[in-house]
């Protein structure tokens, strides 16, 4: 029974954080975007509609970050009981890699449309939804999704061991469990370092799923991916967008893994 109300809470806390993170930042998601589009910032829209592609975001979020948050702290709960103290990060890595796993079945097609949406002024959302599936089927949702998964999860690799290592240092200096606020600042130390170091794979992730269909790119191949961008442009390429990514995903971190605790802290007290 305490297990099941676990999983029931993380479930709640997870959808709840990841509407809000999503809604609050998404103008610095498109500008990031754009700046990482083959077209470039000006030709895939500026700072025009920075709000273009909202409505997919909102349907995929809430359930993306439940999926997430749920199967984390189900594989972390597992593993804190059959290992050992000194392998705890090994158990946070574990359960982060397979909380973006499932979370990328749905985080996915909504990458898509919302993409696709932003870099095309003429269409909404559900016209994006529409043309996609006519044009390349049902698995044209899942385009990107190998190069996601590559991006994600050396992501969450260093993003979720470093906020538990913060969040337990943070405990042991001051001799009393964090507080959702100190978790928060935790999450975004963790979740800037963590986007800046991975954003090579993000500009890849984005190429891919805005490449034309049938194309070399659409095909998701990450490492030709990075080599064609790197021929295009550089070592600046491979960093597009890196300074948008790391603000966003360190506010992001802040109010995903701050709203998080807190939500858990509340419920927590209602239903336990």
């Amino acid at each position: 029974m305490h297990t099941s109300l676990e999983f029931v809470i993380a479930l709640v806390s997870g959808s709840m954080s990841g509407l809000c993170v999503d809604i609050v930042l998404y103008p610095l998601d498109t500008v990031k975007t754009r700046l990482q589009s083959a077209e470039g910032f000006v030709n895939s829209g500026g700072f025009r509609g920075i709000y273009r592609g909202l409505g997919s975001i909102m349907v995929g979020s809430a359930p993306g970050a439940a999926l997430f948050f749920s199967t984390y702290e189900m594989v972390k709960l597992v593993g804190e009981r059959h290992l050992k103290l000194q392998h705890q990060s090994l158990v946070h890595m574990l359960a982060a890699c397979s909380g973006e796993v499932v979370a990328c079945c749905v985080r996915v097609p909504t990458e898509v449309v919302k993409q696709r949406t932003m870099t095309t002024q003429s269409l909404s959302s559900y016209e994006v939804l529409r043309k996609t599936l006519h044009g390349e089927g049902f698995l044209g949702l899942y385009r990107g999704f190998a190069s996601t998964v590559t991006r994600e999860i050396p992501f969450s690799l260093i993003q979720f061991p470093l906020w538990e290592y913060l969040k337990k240092r943070w405990s042991e200096n001051q001799r009393s469990p964090v507080q959702p606020w100190q978790s928060s600042i935790c999450g975004a130390i963790a979740g800037g370092f963590s986007a800046a170091l991975t954003t090579p794979f993000d500009v890849a992730k984005t190429r891919i799923m805005l490449a034309k269909a049938r194309s070399d790119l659409s095909r998701g191949h990450i490492l030709s991916t990075l080599k064609i961008i790197y021929l295009e442009k550089g070592f600046s390429g491979l960093y597009a967008g890196v300074l948008p990514r790391t603000i966003w995903i360190s506010f992001g971190g802040a109010i995903f893994l701050g709203v998080y605790d807190k939500a858990r802290q509340i419920l927590t007290m209602l239903i336990m």
